[in-house]
């Protein structure tokens, strides 16, 4: 299957109208999950001091995440409607006669996606995260009085005389759930004259389910004959921290850019612990170009069959078929590597490969 790459005036034709189709789709599929969250956040106006306004603010500093994460599903459904539109028109049919193959006419269309999919990439490691952030420390203040996030110092706690600081909060799969795990623990006890009396290092913190215990403990306690310090492994600790408000404070794994999953893998395996969900997260971003390229890809040959007698209402409900059935098969693949031990990479890559071998076969059977 011999195909010509040099662009032509025909892919500028099937290129501008698959844009234009993916840009509307994009912008009623983000528009509207933006206002359903938007109207969940009113809900919430009027408690510990959350205003409308700071529900707007949420709204807006989390869009950049939610286009990244409702381009695929555009990509698919616009690709669709744009074929579906020319083909409706009788001008695919011309493509065809003129000689044009089905492969050239799906890769211009799959052309337009791979040159928009390079900035959306940008925005999911750039604005989005950085959205994600603000957005969590805005839902943490509204939560907890007690609690704050920094970007550089961590995490912060009052819990009656002590000053809580941990360098890092992460999620840690334990069983069927997700657990939260503090690194790098700072513990400071004051006097009621506002005077550290007791200092506290530890290694990580964790809830087991009934109280909290911290690992790697090192304890200084200062008084009038100077400063006194002690080892233990592990140590219990009484605090009255949270364990699910702090949970809803760590940014979920697939919302992080890849060099802070990263980071938080390598950070994992030094300890002799597995990365689970931040492993699943980073292959699922890495592979992300790739995965809507192929489902697009794929979702072409329904452009030159029964759609070119459907109306625009058959092709959206062909494209929504699609990008549920693909997102079911991307989750049971990797639910199923979860619990089988298949690394990451594989149970993210095995669907892509699924997806693009049938697509080969239909391309080179049907020209």
């Amino acid at each position: 299957m011999a195909v010509s790459l040099k662009l032509k005036r025909v892919d500028y034709l099937i290129g501008t109208t698959v844009l234009g189709s993916l840009l509307m789709v994009w912008l009623l599929l983000t528009g509207l999950d933006a206002v359903l969250q938007f109207l969940r956040q009113l809900g919430a106006v009027g408690k510990n001091g959350y205003t409308l306004n700071n529900a707007v603010i949420y709204i807006l500093v989390t869009f950049p995440r939610r286009m990244y994460e409702m381009f695929g599903h555009s990509a698919l459904i616009g690709g669709l409607l744009g074929l579906g539109g020319l083909a409706s028109s009788g001008e695919l049919t011309a493509l065809r006669a003129a000689g044009m193959s089905k492969f050239r006419i799906g890769a211009s269309a799959v052309g337009v996606v791979a040159l928009l999919i390079a900035g959306v990439v940008i925005l999911g490691e750039t604005a989005a995260p950085w959205g994600d952030r603000q957005a969590q420390a805005m839902q943490l203040r509204m939560k907890s009085s007690n609690l704050g996030m920094a970007s550089n110092t961590g995490l912060w706690a009052r819990d009656g005389e002590r000053i809580i600081n941990a360098k890092a909060a992460m999620a840690k799969q334990t069983g069927t759930h997700n657990t939260v795990q503090l690194a790098d623990v700072r513990v400071y006890t004051l006097t009621p004259n506002g005077e550290v009396s007791r200092f506290d290092w530890a290694k990580t913190a964790e809830h087991d389910g009934r109280q909290w215990v911290l690992s790697g403990v090192r304890s200084t306690t200062l008084d009038d004959a100077g400063t006194h310090s002690t080892t233990a492994a592990t140590q219990r600790w009484d605090s009255t921290l949270n364990p699910q408000v702090l949970e809803q404070s760590v940014i979920q794994p697939q919302y992080l850019p890849m060099r802070d999953l990263n980071r938080n893998i390598e950070y994992l395996k030094s300890n002799g612990q597995n990365p689970g969900v931040y492993a699943v997260a980073f292959w699922t971003r890495a592979l992300y170009p790739l995965n809507v390229l192929v489902l697009v890809l794929c979702a072409m040959p329904f452009a030159f069959g029964a759609l070119r007698s459907g109306g625009l209402g058959k092709r959206m409900f062909i494209g929504i078929l699609l990008a549920i059935g693909w997102y079911f098969l991307q989750k049971a693949m990797v639910n199923f590597g979860t619990v089988y031990g298949i690394p990451p990479l594989v149970a993210n890559l095995l669907p892509a490969v699924v997806l693009a071998v049938a697509a080969w076969l239909y391309f080179r059977k049907n020209g």
